[in-house]
């Protein structure tokens, strides 16, 4: 499995600027709330996934954004939807609970993850992540950030959690 010191040198090697802050260990999207504070762009939160047909999914949303998991499976094509586990997730992306991110797919050159990206991560102009560690979060542009993506030959499936969530709603009333 690749480390932090890989990835960044991955970026490095593609030019892709990564502006990188060191902070205490964050494990929840609710921690943390200094840190991002102090840094401007989308923040993430990052769920590793398994359906029950055995396929792994990785989703990328905004830190705040509400994701039904049992809505979700027509929307990507999956069948039911529950947590990995951390050893699986290991196996996987190479990282630990606390420490998933999008840019662990560099740790799955086999694409068995599939990715899936909420709309709004997808438009911002610059998107926060942890560079496979909790301990750090770096900022990309989204030119960056799709850099990144295409040189490891990732095409993320792209889903509106905002429009997903209202046509819920709706559909519920």
């Amino acid at each position: 499995m690749l480390t932090r010191a890989d990835l960044m040198a991955f970026l490095d090697e593609r030019a892709i600027d990564h502006p990188t802050l060191e902070h205490a260990a964050v494990f929840r999207v609710g921690e943390g709330a200094e840190i991002k504070a102090g840094l401007p762009g989308a923040h993430t939160k990052n769920l590793f996934l398994k359906d029950a047909k055995g396929q792994l999914w990785l989703i990328s949303a905004g830190d705040r954004t509400a994701i039904d998991l049992k809505a979700l499976p027509p929307v990507i094509g999956s069948a039911r939807l529950s947590f990995g586990s951390a050893e699986r997730l290991w196996a996987a992306l190479g990282v630990t609970p606390g420490s998933v991110t999008a840019l662990a797919l560099i740790n799955d050159p086999d694409r068995q993850v599939r990715f899936v990206l909420d709309r709004a991560l997808a438009d911002a102009p610059v998107v926060n992540f942890h560079p496979l560690t909790n301990t750090a979060t770096i900022a990309l542009t989204r030119a960056g950030f799709a850099k990144f993506l295409a040189a490891l030959g990732v095409a993320p499936l792209v889903v509106d959690f905002e429009a997903m969530k209202v046509i819920h709603e709706r559909n519920a009333g």
